[in-house]
């Protein structure tokens, strides 16, 4: 091959890489990030001027602002339970940022934790039991979003009683009270953020307080969304149950749905049944598929229904 034409090629290839990465430079980046500058939880002062405090907020940011795909799926859901939570946050006089946690517990997935803490609020049985929470094989209320909140205001009062302080309330959600009081103890210290922990309880409020500022103002942390991106609220009616059903799949289709959108909207219901062999009344939601559906309709039971007997009650 003649010198010159090798010469040709050579240039060739490296003017081809050189406009690549120049190309490459121009279209694509990765930003570090401003930390905000006077960040609060629960009205509580986050102390970014303490190098240590300000690095691990920077991690939280950093991590959520970059799982894109998680941190997109956060934001789109969100829209459909945090008017649910805040209301009852508010109702029980809980700082509005809390609704954060759940966001970070959970994602506003269902999910079950290896420990077996389950629901928006992961509680683990024994403590979902101890806040008012009925857990049986057929009925599990940590699945329940509105009652699950309710429970987990009852502890953060109880939190707050104890510790005074909401950044404290926030970190025993994580390591339990016993744990925190221990900690403030052995470190002679008040605060959050004097206190070394764990790495899970460590990062804990940080991140809380990442999807706090990124859900504040998603697109300062560059995503996109429009109004008809986010996951809206299921759009849905009451109907009073207080006896037993024998066939759940029975039952939804007897209210105009599927047994899939019964179990979508009420998956506190645990099993294919409901025994309710003390006729407690709950409150099953049903979703409205159109404008015809009227809440509290008029339904016939006959099919689903079993009649408490006296042997049901003597069990």
């Amino acid at each position: 091959m003649p010198l010159l034409l090798i010469v040709f090629l050579i240039s060739s290839s490296d003017n081809d890489r050189i406009q690549r990465q120049k190309e490459f430079n121009d279209q694509y980046g990765i930003y570090a990030l401003d930390l905000p500058e006077n960040p609060t939880f629960a009205g509580e002062a986050i102390p970014v001027h303490e190098a240590d405090v300000a690095e691990r907020f920077d991690r939280e940011l950093l991590v959520n602002t970059y799982w894109q795909s998680q941190t997109l799926l956060l934001l789109k859901r969100k829209e459909r339970w945090f008017g649910l939570i805040e209301n009852v946050l508010k109702e029980n006089r809980i700082p509005d940022d809390f609704k954060y946690l759940a966001l970070a517990e959970s994602g506003l997935l269902n999910v079950v934790s290896p420990s077996g803490a389950a629901g928006y609020w992961q509680f683990l049985e024994a403590t979902g039991i101890r806040y008012g929470l009925e857990i049986s094989s057929e009925v599990d209320e940590r699945y329940n979003v509105e009652k699950a909140t309710r429970a987990a205001c009852s502890y953060f009062k109880e939190s707050y009683a104890e510790f005074g302080s909401w950044s404290l309330v926030a970190a025993s959600y994580n390591m339990g009270i016993d744990g925190v009081r221990k900690q403030l103890e052995k470190q002679k210290s008040k605060n959050y953020y004097d206190l070394l922990l764990n790495e899970e309880t460590s990062r804990y409020l940080l991140r809380i307080s990442a999807l706090k500022e990124i859900c504040s103002d998603p697109l300062k942390y560059g995503f996109h969304l429009r109004n008809r991106d986010f996951y809206q609220p299921y759009k849905s009616y009451p109907v009073t149950v207080d006896s037993a059903i024998t066939d759940l799949t029975d039952f939804a289709y007897l209210n105009g749905i599927n047994y899939k959108e019964l179990k979508l909207l009420n998956p506190w219901l645990r099993t294919g049944t409901l025994t309710n062999k003390n006729r407690k009344s709950y409150q099953v939601l049903i979703l409205k598929k159109n404008q015809l559906d009227q809440p509290n309709a008029p339904i016939d039971t006959s099919r689903i229904l079993i009649k408490p007997t006296k042997e049901m009650h003597q069990e």
